[in-house]
């Protein structure tokens, strides 16, 4: 006889009854019919289960061994279960693409390629400034792709679930207005912007806490950092009020410059994640390539990024965009 998971089910009920008339009533068996079970299980296992007595049953050594594997194997098949499900329930028949990413060109760039390369196929977005709340969405099934980024060597979110792959990892550049006495420079030095005001887009990773060791490597603590959406950050530096931190693809826009800053003291890792078990896995190739073209178009826009990619031995270990 081998080995079923009702059988291990049959085992764990006579170790919670303490009896095998209360087991057999719990399972909805006759005792006699339980009794003849359990007796074929214990000889596909090789020996007594339980020692027979007048107040019940007692696991014997190698019932607790046997009980021990069950409790673990049990949960994990139920979660599995579970789990597939979810996924089952949540995927829509390979119908469209569900995307997850914080606010960028580059998310901007792949929903762009991806409607493009399939025409007639959905592609939904779901955009918010938390990593973390992307990739749990991912882990349960409710986005195919999560398009995020992390800071330096940091690990991303639901590592331990998600699979992971660097699309493209860039430096951190400055914003300042066009008017500032170091917008014309061609990279600046962290240490010369001491006396700024700073503003920069919120998150849940440690980049905040990576910039801000980077300011004391360079000898200051940040006055002011005003943390707020895309649109008040390009405000504030347009105006003077601040100058501000973005990635190295960030657009072309008037009223201010972004330049590199020398050593390259901060850099950003874009991350493509999705769910090994997921239908989806079977376009992660697909919709990898099209995130690494996204990324190639968005640097291709950058003439800050286009230059300091092109000077010799650059700072920044880092892989050039490309398909």
């Amino acid at each position: 006889m081998d080995l079923e998971l009702r059988h291990l089910k049959t085992i764990r009920a006579i170790a919670d009854a303490g009896s095998l008339t209360k087991a057999a009533t719990a399972l909805g068996l006759a005792q006699p019919a339980l009794s003849a079970q359990l007796k074929r299980i214990e000889r596909a296992l090789g020996g007594e289960l339980f020692e027979r007595g007048r107040h019940g049953v007692r696991a014997t050594a190698l019932g607790e061994f046997v009980l021990a594997r069950a409790r673990v194997v049990l949960p994990a098949v139920s979660g599995l279960r579970e789990e597939a499900q979810r996924f089952a329930q949540t995927w829509q028949g390979g119908a469209g693409f569900r995307l997850g990413g914080t606010h960028g060109p580059l998310f901007g760039g792949l929903v762009d390629r991806l409607a493009t390369a399939h025409p007639g196929v959905p592609v939904t977005t779901h955009t918010t400034w938390s990593e973390r709340e992307i990739a749990a969405r991912t882990a349960d099934g409710r986005l195919d792709f999560a398009l995020v980024g992390t800071c330096g060597a940091s690990a991303p979110p639901e590592s331990e679930l998600l699979v992971w792959r660097e699309v493209a990892r860039d430096p951190v550049f400055v914003m300042l207005p066009t008017g500032h006495p170091l917008a014309g420079g061609q990279e600046i030095d962290l240490a010369l912007l001491a006396d700024e005001s700073w503003t920069d887009v919120p998150g849940d990773g440690c980049f905040a806490d990576c910039f801000s060791a980077a300011c004391a490597r360079a000898g200051f603590t940040p006055s002011r950092v005003y943390e707020t959406d895309v649109a008040s950050c390009v405000h504030l530096v347009q105006v003077g009020r601040a100058v501000g931190l973005c990635r190295a693809t960030f657009p072309p826009t008037p009223g201010m410059v972004t330049r590199p800053l020398a050593g390259a003291p901060l850099y950003w890792r874009h991350l493509l994640g999705w769910h090994p078990a997921a239908p989806a896995h079977d376009t992660a190739a697909a919709v990898f390539a099209q995130a690494r073209g996204a990324h190639a178009d968005a640097v291709a826009r950058s003439e800050s990024y286009t230059a300091w990619l092109a000077a010799p031995s650059p700072p920044l270990p880092r892989r050039r965009p490309s398909l």
